[in-house]
Parts: C-alpha cells; structure tokens; sequence
C-alpha cells in the first residue's frame, strides 16, 4: 500500500488480538518488511529520523512487555483490552479518554438501567430480575456511595467479607458475585466500567458449586402415601395443591411452568412446555397419574390446566401435607458460611416445597432406569452434569439395595 501509513503494534494474546496506533506515520517506500523497522538512514516527509522512529517502535515495545510482565508477576494475569490500551496511551502521553456518561453516572443509577434495558432484549423472568435487585441492594448496604472507579480486587474482597459477616451461605455468596459481575461485564462493554473485576475476581469457596447441596426428593412410597392421602372436610384447597404438586412428581415440571401451562399446551399423550427459564420448547409425554390429574381438572377454567396458587403459599401448604402423610424421614442439611460448615437435621415434611416435585421426578425417572439422556429431553437439562447431583444419588442408592445379598434371604 503506498502513501503514508500510519504504524500500528499488533498485540496478540491470551486468544485475543489488540492493534494500538504508535501515534508516527512513515511513508511506505522507506518501511522494511523484513524488520519491521523504517530503513536506516532515511526520513519521514515531515524530516523525522529513522533512527528517531525506531527508538520509539523499541520503547513501544518494551512497555507493552512491561505492562505484561507487571500484572502476571502481580496479580498472574493478562490485562484485559481496556487495560492495555489504556496503559499505553499513558506511555504515549495521551489523556485517558472517559466519557461524559461515566463521568455524570452513579453506578446505581447504570445498575437501574441496565435491569430495565437488558430485562426487555433478554426476556428476563421475574425471578431473573428480583435477584439483580436482591444484588443491587446488597451492594447499596455495603457501600452506599458505590462509584466504578472504586470497584477493584480489594473492593470485591471487601464485598466478599461483607457477605460472610451477614451469614449469607457459600451458595447464595457464589449467585451473587456472579449477578454482580454479569452486570459489571456489561457496563465495561459500554464505557461505564474501566477495571476487569468481572473477568478476574473468582473466590473458591466451599460447597459454592452445589456439591454438599442436599437433594430433598420423595421415594415411590411417599409419592404414593402423598397422591393417595384422603383429605376430608373444608380442606379442598391442600386437595388442589396436593394434586399440582404430584402433577409436577410425574412430569418433571417447575412450579412456574404449572402455573403457565394452559389447555392449548395439552396435546394427544403429551404437553407441550415453553419454559419461562430457558423459553426453549420441550415435549413431555403423559403417563396415567398426570393424564388423571389433567382430567380431573379438565373444567377447572376456560384456559388455565391446573389449579395453581402462589409459590408462597403452595410451599406453605405443601409442609402441612408433609405432616399429613407423615413424610417423617429425617434429612440432614448441609451447608458452608465462608470456612464454616453448618448442618441440622428436619423431617422432609418440614422442607417440602415446589422444587421437590421436579427432583422427585428426575430420581424416579433414574431409579426406573429410563436413560438421562433421555428424562434430559423432559426437563430441558442442557448438560449432563447439571444431572450429576441425581445420578449420584440413584448410585447410593442402588449399593445399599445391593447390600440387603450380605444378608441373604430369610
């Protein structure tokens, strides 16, 4: 190409590729391919050196060296792009370019706006935008003059052991930095944030990945004493919950997918399921405890497939059924504060709630031995491991059951 080019330092890394202008120009004629340098002896159109030019494509160089060498020595990472050009525009001499917009925004009010935009071009569910205003609050009691300049390394720790000292479980610490840093990912990408929190600050705390998580499910015996209990006198509304609940026991449904599902979604020997979670559909086939659950429903409403009340108070109910069916088997809890490890033991009627129905299935599903491939197709897993805390269990299971040949048949 001929004329005069400005010179650009490529920089690739880290499966990234950064282009920074060196801020000179030289004409084409007097650039060397082969070294990548003017040639030696000539000059720009402007009567810059060669040599001037080179020495400053050297210094470039050793920077960026620099910047890397100091942030993997210090903190073993690469910088992010907004780093890097920002720390050689400060070689170069540049001002550090900062948008009005980040210079007249709090990072409540980006944190506002970013709910409402992103709610609406990601279809976010209620529970979706609830917690990003459970994260927003969190981060208003911690630092209520917040500003994106102050968010760093020890900010985040900061934050971390604010969490903690509120006794907020490994778990739910783990669900909120991860809110925070999908939020903080977006406002780096439109100029609000300058640091790389979001892409570096990854605590390892215990059981945050769910692995001490005690699965509560219901054995085929407690389904049954459960979907058979007789409920007399005014009690026709745990009669009504009861049902919902053993509806999702049977087809692996969440409680807000029953809650949407219609008579439309009722197809020959089988529902058809947009899931508010994942908005992908899936094909749930019937078998004949769902398909007399949905007959005897069949005139609940003009639309609506079964008679759903709120989480709340379906959860409510659902412990009073527990105890009615005396669901009495003791589970122990298990979880992590920071270092500390908690546990106590309940009845499972006192932990009975809408989720257990979905988990109920899926063990069911495994015990039977219908493959996870699969019961994956009925509940929308997209993953086998997200089905690994399931298969574990049925695993338990099956070595106690082979145990009961140490015995031997009396």
């Amino acid at each position: 190409v001929g004329g005069t080019q400005p010179i650009r330092l490529r920089v690739s890394y880290d499966n990234g590729r950064v282009d920074l202008r060196l801020g000179r120009s030289v004409d084409a004629g007097v650039w060397s391919q082969e070294t990548e340098r003017v040639l030696p002896g000539t000059r720009t159109k402007k009567g810059v050196s060669a040599s001037s030019i080179n020495k400053h494509i050297e210094l470039a160089l050793a920077e960026i060296e620099s910047i890397f060498t100091r942030l993997e020595v210090l903190e073993g990472r690469f910088p992010s792009e907004r780093e890097l050009r920002a720390n050689f525009n400060r070689f170069l001499g540049k001002p550090e370019e900062v948008s009005s917009k980040r210079r007249s925004v709090s990072f409540f009010s980006v944190y506002k706006k970013y709910i409402k935009e992103e709610s609406v071009l990601r279809s976010w569910g209620t529970s979706h935008i609830k917690r990003h205003n459970s994260v927003y609050n969190h981060v208003k009691r911690f630092s209520p003059a917040c500003r994106f300049s102050g968010i760093n390394k020890e900010f985040m720790f900061s934050f971390l052991r604010f969490l903690i000292a509120e006794d907020k479980r490994n778990t739910t610490i783990n669900k909120i930095l991860k809110y925070l840093k999908s939020f903080l990912k977006w406002a780096a990408s439109e100029g609000y944030y300058m640091g790389n929190q979001h892409e570096t600050f990854s605590p390892k705390l215990k059981g945050a990945d769910g692995s001490f998580k005690t699965v509560v499910y219901l054995s085929w015996d407690e389904l049954m004493s459960l979907y058979n209990l007789e409920i007399t006198g005014d009690r026709k509304y745990l009669e009504r919950v009861r049902d919902v609940f053993c509806f999702c026991c049977f087809t692996g449904l969440r409680y807000s997918d029953a809650f949407n599902l219609s008579k439309g979604d009722i197809q020959r020997e089988r529902i058809r399921v947009i899931t508010q979670k994942t908005i992908d559909p899936i094909y749930i086939e019937l078998n004949k405890y769902s398909t007399a659950l949905l007959e005897k429903y069949e005139n609940f409403s003009d639309d609506r497939a079964l008679p759903v009340i709120s989480n709340q108070k379906m959860n409510d109910y659902l412990k009073i059924l527990g105890d009615m069916a005396e669901l009495n088997e003791p589970v122990k809890m298990v979880w992590f504060i920071g270092n500390e490890r908690h546990d106590i033991t309940m009845r499972k009627a006192d932990i009975l709630s809408t989720h257990c129905g979905r988990r109920t299935f899926i063990v069911l599903a495994l015990r039977l031995g219908i493959p996870a491939t699969v019961i994956m197709k009925w509940t929308g897993h997209k993953t086998f491991n997200a089905m690994r805390p399931y298969v574990e269990i049925v695993d338990a299971l099956k070595e106690e059951e082979m145990r009961k040949f140490d015995v031997g048949v009396k």
